[in-house]
């Protein structure tokens, strides 16, 4: 996912895909680059991403982040990145990799999901709000190319079951959007204020045990049927960690929480 910042969104690589604009694509096995998009990669991995993967591999938040990602903190940024970690291979394959193809499939990350579309997020000042734009961008190695089943963007996002994850994807870059400004205090991001920001946004047990198990119900106002849905729902869990961090860090109002006063 891109951020973008450019007045024209011509400027940015790949042909952008307005409404019903049509792009030819087919991945199967058999084709000659099968799996080969699929190693050495920078795969940036958003919160609703870590959700699905949790869920598929059977691991809570703290191990998957801890056995499959890396944490970094990119010059400018007042905010940590999340990669997903390659395998230690010659190929630098991904670790979900396997000779049948990827293990994760059905719940493989946003990223990879929407392949051989790419997605930014494009600020409209006028608004204050953002909105998906979407590029057709494949490796030059990519043969499904070449194919002749054609797609809009619409429909393969359809196909790919993406339609949701687009959704998280935008309100998660609406909160970092935030993140333009240093919100810290001078502490950085590896301070108190930022381990918390984390972990409600991207630990989601951490943060489900926080809430529940702290004064946390107690220092905010939660709406009642939010506070039902959390102990089990990781989604709306993920959106009330996501409007607290704005709540928290920026002083954003939301209809999720309040502070108590």
């Amino acid at each position: 996912m891109k951020y973008i910042e450019t007045d024209s969104l011509t400027d940015v690589p790949g042909r952008l895909l307005k409404d019903g604009d049509r792009f030819s694509f087919r991945c199967y096995p058999g084709i000659s680059c099968f799996n080969r998009c699929c190693r050495n990669l920078n795969l940036f991995l958003y919160p609703y991403d870590l959700i699905r993967l949790r869920n598929s591999l059977g691991l809570s938040s703290g191990a998957l982040i801890d056995g499959y990602t890396d944490v970094v903190y990119r010059e400018g940024s007042y905010f940590p990145s999340v990669l997903l970690r390659m395998a230690e291979n010659e190929g630098k394959t991904c670790p979900f990799l396997s000779e049948g193809g990827c293990r994760v499939y059905s719940d493989r990350p946003q990223t990879c999901r929407a392949f051989p579309v790419e997605h930014g997020i494009y600020y409209l000042s006028a608004t204050g709000q953002s909105r998906l734009v979407h590029y057709f961008r494949p490796p030059a190695f990519c043969q499904g190319q070449f194919e002749e089943t054609a797609w809009t963007k619409d429909s393969w996002a359809a196909d790919q079951e993406a339609v949701f994850y687009n959704q998280m994807t935008v309100e998660w870059a609406d909160l970092m959007r935030l993140f333009n400004k240093d919100p810290w205090g001078g502490e950085g991001p590896s301070g108190q204020k930022g381990k918390m920001a984390f972990m409600a946004t991207y630990n989601i047990d951490a943060f489900r045990d926080f809430v529940l198990n702290s004064s946390f119900l107690k220092r905010y106002k939660v709406k009642s049927d939010v506070r039902l849905k959390i102990k089990s729902d990781d989604v709306a869990l993920l959106r009330l960690g996501m409007a607290w961090v704005g709540l928290f860090l920026f002083g954003v109002p939301s209809k999720w929480i309040k502070s108590v006063r």
